[in-house]
């Protein structure tokens, strides 16, 4: 199936000391290293209130986590922190697909996070129900969606950490690639985008993270898109240049060959390889973040394509601050892919050389752990592939959405 049906069509096991020594290899610094600046997401915009107790998970702002969770003493574990957010969400839209319903009602998170994080080993464990809106596919259920992706502990880790500056951690990790989180808590906007759509966001797998200064890198084994295949390998190197601004280099690709087909597998993508560059500036009010994405997936006879394809685009993230509860965030996309319907290339948009863009609006709303947003987004296709777009027909090239959600982080 492909990757489109969601996000185009989107065992602690290994932990393997060995891939210490990989911890010099260029790899950005990824969420679940607190010492490690956040590279796809900037901080939150300097008008809210950060918690200086936790930085995971990771939101790249406007909503703030509680900046003092519920914690206990663990004995030798130190510390231990309560988080999490609970949510729900509307949503209208124009021409769903055959799949897909014109509105809805859904709880967007129920999710709890407990994690510790200091000392040599830590922790962290990340559980409840999820559902996760993706502009250009049809909405999946939260039902549906922890059945059909990772399960009920979408993500958790063990980690060693033998100093501040160095940590191997394995387990159901975040991906170290893109510019937007898993969640929707986590982001700027309700939905997640189209080269998030692109990405993987889970995968099973051990990596390391190294900090010097204002470099941070991290190296990462794993399944690529959750196939269970440890045939992945990706890496960042990110850049602290002051304060204000941060540039990070994301890459990853499959060394190896992976049949699996799975929701949560596309086998295009998975058999692929990607490129971020992503900068991201952050000064009050304002929080922004362009990047940009290459993919390239090489021919596979076996798997049912027998030309190369490659996808392409870029994106502005911004948020702006009004006042200490007051926000606007928006995000600005366009992504194209190559081949054609008769040359044997995959589809890694809709339909092999299609191309897409989108825009989205999210005013938000925050006053202590509550918080309220809304949301009009609005997606553009070209050269689909017959019945590979929108409406029941398949064959629209055009979908706008107007989404609320509402809910606490604690």
């Amino acid at each position: 199936m492909s990757r489109r049906t969601f996000g185009y069509a989107s065992r602690v096991t290994l932990l393997a000391l060995g891939v210490a020594a990989a911890a010099s290899l260029p790899a950005r610094a990824d969420e679940t290293t607190p010492a490690a600046p956040e590279t796809p997401a900037a901080p939150e915009a300097a008008a809210a209130p950060t918690s200086n107790a936790v930085a995971s998970p990771s939101m790249t702002g406007p909503l703030a986590a509680n900046p003092n969770p519920l914690k206990f003493d663990a004995g030798p574990l130190g510390p231990v922190y309560v988080t999490g957010a609970v949510s729900g969400l509307g949503m209208a839209q124009t021409n769903p697909t055959a799949a897909d319903k014109t509105d809805r009602f859904d709880i967007s998170n129920g999710q709890v996070v407990v994690q510790n994080t200091a000392g040599l080993v830590q922790f962290y464990a990340q559980g409840g129900i999820y559902s996760i809106p993706v502009l250009g596919t049809p909405y999946v259920t939260a039902g549906r969606t922890n059945s059909l992706l990772f399960g009920p502990l979408p993500e958790g880790y063990l980690k060693l950490a033998p100093t501040d500056t160095f940590s191997v951690q394995a387990g159901k990790l975040p991906t170290l690639i893109g510019a937007e989180y898993t969640f929707t808590f986590e982001n700027m906007n309700i939905e997640r985008g189209l080269l998030w759509a692109q990405e993987p966001a889970v995968s099973d797998g051990v990596q390391a993270n190294y900090t010097v200064g204002p470099l941070a890198f991290s190296v990462s084994l794993n399944d690529g898109y959750y196939s269970g295949n440890y045939n992945w390998l990706t890496g960042s190197a990110a850049w602290t240049i002051d304060a204000s601004n941060t540039l990070a280099a994301v890459g990853g690709g499959n060394f190896g060959h992976s049949p699996q087909a799975t929701f949560a597998t596309p086998p295009t993508l998975n058999n692929g390889s990607l490129f971020n560059l992503i900068y991201t500036y952050s000064a009050a009010p304002w929080t922004i973040t362009p990047y940009v994405q290459f993919i390239d997936v090489p021919k596979e006879p076996g798997l049912g394509w027998t030309h190369e394809a490659q996808s392409y685009g870029g994106a502005v993230l911004a948020s702006y601050a009004f006042t200490d509860a007051i926000s606007l965030a928006g995000r600005a996309e366009i992504v194209g892919s190559t081949g054609n319907g008769t040359d044997g290339s995959p589809n890694l948009l809709f339909g092999p050389g299609s191309s897409a863009w989108s825009l989205s609006l999210t005013p938000s709303y925050q006053q202590s752990l509550f918080f309220v947003r809304a949301e009009a987004s609005y997606v553009g296709v070209s050269g689909i592939a017959p019945g590979a777009a929108f409406a029941h027909s398949g064959n629209a090239t055009n979908q706008a959405r107007f989404l609320a959600e509402t809910g606490i982080v604690f």
